[in-house]
C-alpha cells in the first residue's frame, strides 16, 4: 500500500524553494519590549505581594504566641527587651568562649600572651611538679641529651631499672667510680 506524497510532505520542506525574506532584521515573533517590561513589573508585584503576605504570616503568628503566653508572676524582674545592648557587666556574666568585639586586637593578645607563655618559665602543674621552660632551652636540651629512640627489633629493651641506676650514675657529680662505691642495700 503506497500513501500519497502529500501526506508525508509539504511543499514548505522542499529545498529546491528559494528563500526570499521580504524584509530584513528581526523576526516579528520575538517578544516584544512590552512583554517584557510587563512581566518585570508582574515580578515586582509579586514580591511586594509575597513579602506582604510572609510579613502578616509573621505578626499573626506573634499575635497568638502572645496571647497563648502564660502570664508572668509579678515577683519576676521585667527584662529590657532590647537584647543587642549588652553592658561590660553583662558580658563578663556569659560564659566562654564569647565573641570577639575587635578581633584584630584580641588576636595580637592572644599571640602575645603565647609567645609570653613560650618564652618564659612556670608551672604547669606544681603539685604534680611539672613545669614548661622556654621553647629554646628545650631545644638546646633536645640537642645535648638526644631523642628518645624505640629499641632495635630482635633487642631486649632495658627495664625501668637499669635506665634509672644509669641515669643516677650520669647525674653523680661526687668524683667516685661506681666501682668503688657499696652496693646499695635491697
Amino acid at each position: 500500500m503506497t500513501y500519497p506524497r502529500t501526506k508525508y510532505w509539504n511543499q514548505h520542506m522542499s529545498e529546491d524553494l528559494k528563500h526570499v525574506h521580504g524584509e530584513e532584521g528581526f523576526e516579528r515573533q520575538d517578544l516584544s519590549a512590552q512583554a517584557i517590561y510587563a512581566f518585570l513589573i508582574s515580578l515586582v508585584v509579586g514580591g511586594v505581594l509575597v513579602y506582604l503576605v510572609v510579613l502578616g504570616l509573621y505578626k499573626f503568628m506573634d499575635a497568638r504566641q502572645r496571647a497563648r503566653h502564660p502570664q508572668q508572676s509579678p515577683l519576676v524582674q521585667q527584662v529590657d527587651t532590647n537584647t543587642r545592648i549588652v553592658s561590660p557587666d553583662e558580658i563578663k556574666k556569659f560564659p566562654e568562649p564569647r565573641l570577639e568585639r575587635n578581633e584584630r586586637i584580641e588576636i595580637n593578645d592572644f599571640r602575645l600572651k603565647e609567645e609570653q607563655t613560650l618564652n618564659s618559665y612556670g608551672w604547669v602543674d606544681e603539685k604534680s611538679g611539672v613545669a614548661r621552660i622556654p621553647i629554646d632551652r628545650a631545644m638546646q636540651l633536645v640537642v645535648q641529651r638526644g631523642l628518645p629512640t624505640t629499641p632495635k627489633t630482635g633487642t631486649i629493651p632495658p627495664s625501668a631499672v637499669d635506665v634509672a641506676n644509669q641515669a643516677a650514675e650520669r647525674s653523680d657529680t661526687s668524683g667516685t667510680s661506681p666501682q668503688t662505691k657499696p652496693p646499695a642495700p635491697r
